[in-house]
């Protein structure tokens, strides 16, 4: 059994919520765990590292139901969620999806979601354990438009090579969906909004469907060939090897888009000289670091030998002095070794930089790499 990447503190599991899959995911074996207030399938009998190649190989099905959905309607609404995050939503087109984020005063990132245009309303995919704050901070921009939490949906994510087939034979119309694509379609009969989108660095589709269809949907999936259910665990080691960060340890309220290396979805027209240019929380600091650079940038990490180096593992240079952090580290399954990611500061940031990691007391010899350490397979069709 591999070890859990995570850490789920004391919650008791008799305090947490349950998705609509609780009861199918006790069916297929799963060990659950509290995680972001619900209890969350961790992983199955075939153990994380089998579910992360299956994933890769093949087609995983997820359940990602604890993720918040907020729906906003109104003329205003696209403006007004301007107001607190550095994205271009009012140029976001129907059908599209695009990734953000909420920024403090002082530039730090609050959580970070999708946003999907639905035929002129919005809807959101925040963190599970970021839904009240961003509902309140979501609702402060009322009467200018209406917010609504999506209490009775779950979502599922299907991730993989294999994802695509499936879709075909299910959904066709969601199927033929480019990259980031997001559209109303029916997924074996039922009723569902999907998107071509996830967080494995793999090709794949999140599908939002009413909480009493949950189960239904999961089974349909399921019965197709190639596709498995697939936990936590490997979702957080896929999308470690894909460079995606997790909110509450490579992003947080501490680091700044421009750290993170998420200056790219900060658009030309919310930039100084943009028709649309700043007028969201840390505007000014973001266009300092923008200009001057920052302090400090997130970097990926190869530690020698088989052990992973894990998230607090101080980062030294060659004269022992501290010069980052891990903030994420686990066992990459699909290139056989151990990754993680770090703060470093930006001399140290160059991909082959040797460095040495205090990992429980004891020195590690690591290198700087590129980000991801596998490559991304979205498919994007013609004009993506």
């Amino acid at each position: 059994m591999a070890p859990s990447p995570f850490s789920f503190g004391r919650i008791s599991l008799t305090d947490s919520l349950r998705t609509p899959l609780y009861a199918l995911h006790l069916e297929f074996g799963a060990r659950m765990v509290p995680f972001a207030g619900y209890e969350m399938p961790v992983q199955y009998p075939p153990g994380i590292i089998a579910e992360h190649r299956h994933v890769r190989s093949h087609a995983g099905l997820f359940d990602v139901s604890h993720m918040g959905q907020v729906r906003i309607s109104g003329a205003d609404a696209a403006l007004a969620l301007e107001t607190l995050l550095p994205a271009d939503i009012a140029g976001l087109a129907p059908g599209r999806q695009r990734y953000t984020f909420f920024t403090t005063a002082n530039g730090g990132i609050l959580d970070d979601l999708m946003v999907a245009n639905d035929g002129g309303e919005l809807v959101l995919v925040v963190n599970a354990a970021c839904t009240a704050s961003d509902l309140a901070r979501l609702r402060s921009l009322e009467p200018r438009c209406h917010v609504g939490l999506l209490e009775d949906r779950a979502l599922l994510a299907l991730q993989g090579p294999g994802a695509v087939g499936v879709m075909q034979r299910l959904a066709p119309a969601a199927a033929a969906l480019g990259f980031m694509g997001a559209a109303h379609s029916s997924v074996g009969g039922l009723a569902c909004f999907v998107s071509r989108s996830g967080y494995t660095g793999e090709d794949g589709f999140e599908i939002s469907v009413a909480a009493g269809d949950a189960e239904r949907l999961a089974r349909l999936l399921l019965a197709e060939k190639g596709v498995a259910p697939v936990g936590l665990g490997a979702r957080d080691s896929l999308r470690l090897e894909a460079g995606l960060p997790l909110y509450g340890h490579d992003i947080d309220e501490s680091t700044t888009p421009v750290e993170a290396g998420l200056a790219w979805a900060i658009p030309k027209v919310r930039r100084p000289g943009g028709a649309r240019a700043g007028g969201f929380p840390g505007d000014q600091a973001i266009v300092a670091q923008l200009a001057a650079g920052a302090q400090r940038t997130r970097v990926g990490v190869v530690p020698e030998g088989r052990a992973p180096v894990r998230e607090g593992a101080v980062l030294h240079d060659a004269l022992g002095r501290p010069v980052g952090k891990v903030t994420s580290g686990g066992f990459g399954a699909s290139i056989d070794g151990p990754v993680a990611m770090a703060y470093v500061e930006p001399g140290f940031a160059a991909p082959g930089t040797q460095l040495t990691a205090l990992s429980r007391g004891k020195p590690r010899a690591c290198r700087v790499a590129t980000l991801p350490f596998f490559p991304h397979r979205y498919y994007r069709g013609a004009g993506q």
